[in-house]
């Protein structure tokens, strides 16, 4: 298995776009899956479309459903950081996708995201792995 990772600043996105950083780990690795993990507690990974309105809509949907206030047990940090920690329950840590001729095989507008939405830590890992076929 071939692996590194990369670090990814999230101060002034709560939505970061690793297609790029997806495709460069890519590009020489033939056939095979690639895993993409954010091993952390409070951030995760999602397929979507970027640049179209969705970042917003993604993060109204998710304000909607963890309020940023003061109702969670897991109260220290900044005001709602206890839906940081429930975020990766809905926005999973990982992603695995099929590798084909060196290329992610990303549906026509799929883009793959970091999901941050804890102001308290902006610097994240983002571990890619390969596994060839």
């Amino acid at each position: 298995m071939d692996s590194i990772e990369h670090e990814v600043d999230t101060f002034h996105q709560r939505i970061a776009d690793l297609t790029p950083l997806l495709d460069s780990f890519c590009r020489s690795r033939g056939d095979g899956l690639v895993n993409i993990l954010a091993p952390h507690a409070t951030a995760g990974l999602a397929l979507m479309e970027m640049g179209s309105g969705s970042e917003g809509d993604l993060l109204d949907a998710l304000e909607a459903i963890l309020p940023r206030d003061h109702r969670y047990r897991h109260a220290h940090g900044s005001v709602g950081h206890g839906a940081d920690h429930v975020l990766p329950a809905i926005v999973s840590p990982s992603v695995t996708l099929p590798v084909l001729a060196g290329r992610p095989a990303l549906g026509t507008w799929q883009s793959l995201v970091l999901v941050d939405l804890n102001v308290d830590n902006p610097r994240r890992q983002v571990r890619f792995s390969f596994v060839a076929s």
